[in-house]
């Protein structure tokens, strides 16, 4: 009988453990993918009620990656903006998102990246993202980030 010390068989040591998929860099997110539709149809002469409308989107397959190990981390992403002129073209919010796929970037710098990227593009009145990463060895991170334009006061403040 051999004498085996507990976790002795795991480590650096033995083939895999070593392993560290490629990754992309911030540069492979693919903003000029994003494309925008007006708010309001200029066709429509009817004021809408309940202005400004709020506009939730939500995906769980958000899947950068580690940038240490280069393995996936899986998302909930969910996005949350009150329009000013332009809305977000879903399938193009599809090709962005999915341009993460092989990026190295950590949770947090990821949730404010969606987050920088779209405000740039829509110029919303307020946005905010939410990623929850789910349960990675015994921890789960959430990552919630919000913009509020300079010149929109939100309703309640």
């Amino acid at each position: 009988m051999t004498n085996v010390t507990a976790g002795a068989d795991c480590g650096p040591q033995n083939p895999g453990f070593d392993r560290r998929y490629d990754v992309q860099g911030l540069d492979a997110i693919d903003v000029a993918v994003l494309g925008t539709f007006p708010h309001v149809r200029e066709d429509d002469p009817v004021r809408y009620p309940g202005e400004p409308m709020q506009i939730e989107i939500v995906t769980d397959e958000f899947s950068p990656v580690c940038p240490w190990s280069g393995l996936p981390d899986f998302g909930r992403l969910e996005i949350r903006y009150l329009p000013r002129e332009s809305c977000v073209e879903l399938k193009s919010l599809k090709y962005y998102l999915t341009s993460y796929r092989f990026v190295g970037i950590y949770h947090e710098h990821a949730t404010r990246r969606v987050l920088a990227d779209l405000v740039n593009l829509l110029k919303p009145l307020s946005m905010e993202i939410r990623c929850d990463y789910g349960m990675r060895g015994g921890l789960n991170t959430i990552c919630t980030v919000k913009y509020v334009a300079p010149d929109h006061q939100p309703q309640g403040a």
